[in-house]
């Protein structure tokens, strides 16, 4: 009998599949390939971290949890907040244990969007950001950033595309893929444009842990914003925990009640183990957490430097582990680029455009790798920019 319908969503149907993934796939396909496109720490979990896990499993703790999260772990993760960036959140109603800080941001978005609602989403972004808008029933509107701004947003971009029907502004700092870190006084610039139209912000601090030139600043920390905050972060890239998925949300009381009804419907809760394991992360990690930073400062040192001297121009990224070099000089799009130098070089990285329009004429490279291998890529590099 044919078929007479079409059962996927046309919502479903108008996505795109990740462009990161093809690159992947690709790569996995050769030997021998150097990969800077992957977004997780080379590090292993530190092993008090893993011993945690394990012992919760030799003592049984293998049922759900509360919906939200352990207690001990949403108390630990208040305390963090405090401790680390001087933001309040009340553990009993105002935190959720999420299945990674993705998830956190997909209930985020459903919580507060109806059909309709805009959502100013800054480019270049993670590549999530505008599927979940449209998944959640909201329309993505992207801002594009300037490499010659090193990819900040500038304030008068958010007034030139705010409209009656805008809900919320996402923003990502350290950011995925440039590295941009926004300082304090360009935090408050922003926040004067958002109250001033009465906006939500999502603020994605997964990589708050791995900034390198100054004390990094939390946006609910700036003067009036927390209730205006939907704050989202986790362990996977400070922590070395992403397969461990695990993440947090943290926002005012209204607002978290309402992300909470969706979890406890989709998810039930997050992994017990994992959520042990984080407790002894927060309460006991800050020294791992450090030499991990020492290490991804250095070799972002020496990997932008080079990729400077070889001709790439790239600014120096405050945060995360990810260089966003120009690659305009070559004629070639980033598509072109990427595929050329994985096929002849076996080097992997991501054409920029992935992340939105302004990534057009850029690649993201991910120093998460040893110093060898980030050496050794260079020359690739070297080798294959000499033959262009």
């Amino acid at each position: 009998m044919q078929k007479t319908k079409t059962y996927v969503s046309d919502t479903v149907s108008r996505l795109q599949p990740s462009g990161i993934r093809r690159f992947f796939d690709l790569a996995a396909s050769m030997e021998g390939v150097i990969s800077l496109g992957v977004g997780e720490p080379d590090f292993i979990t530190p092993w008090s971290v893993r011993e945690a896990c394990i012992l919760s499993l030799e003592q049984g703790y293998t049922s759900y949890t509360a919906n939200a999260g352990l207690w001990e772990l949403r108390k630990a993760i208040s305390d963090y907040l405090a401790r680390r960036f001087e933001v309040l959140y009340d553990p009993a109603n105002e935190i959720i244990v999420t299945v990674g800080a993705s998830q956190a941001l997909d209930v985020s978005l459903r919580a507060i969007l109806n059909p309709g609602d805009e959502v100013i989403v800054v480019e270049p972004s993670f590549v999530s950001y505008a599927p979940l808008v449209s998944l959640a029933g909201g329309v993505p509107i992207p801002i594009q950033t300037s490499g010659k701004h090193h990819f900040k947003l500038q304030p008068e971009q958010i007034e030139q595309v705010v409209t009656p029907k805008t809900k919320a502004l996402i923003i990502c700092s350290p950011n995925n893929p440039t590295g941009t870190v926004l300082n304090r006084g360009e935090l408050e610039q922003i926040a004067r444009i958002v109250a001033k139209h009465d906006l939500l912000v999502i603020s994605d601090e997964i990589y708050a842990e791995l900034c390198y030139e100054e004390q990094y600043i939390s946006f609910p920390a700036i003067a009036h914003m927390r209730e205006r905050t939907v704050l989202i972060n986790g362990f996977s890239k400070g922590f070395a925990m992403t397969g461990w998925r695990l993440g947090f949300v943290a926002a005012p009381k209204d607002l978290a009640a309402a992300m909470l009804k969706i979890h406890q419907y989709t998810m039930m809760c997050a992994p017990t183990m994992a959520q042990y394991a984080a407790i002894e992360a927060l309460q006991n990690g800050a020294d791992d957490v450090e030499q991990m930073r020492k290490s991804y400062r250095q070799r972002r040192n020496f990997f932008v430097q080079s990729l400077n001297e070889i001709g790439l121009t790239c600014h120096m990224p405050g945060g995360a582990f990810y260089a966003f070099p120009s690659i305009q000089s070559t004629g070639m799009t980033s598509e072109q680029f990427a595929e050329r130098l994985l096929l002849e070089e076996k080097v992997a990285v991501v054409p920029g455009h992935v992340f939105g329009a302004s990534g057009e004429g850029y690649i993201r490279c991910s120093y998460a790798s040893s110093l060898e291998q980030l050496q050794e890529a260079i020359r690739r590099m070297k080798r294959f920019l000499e033959r262009l």
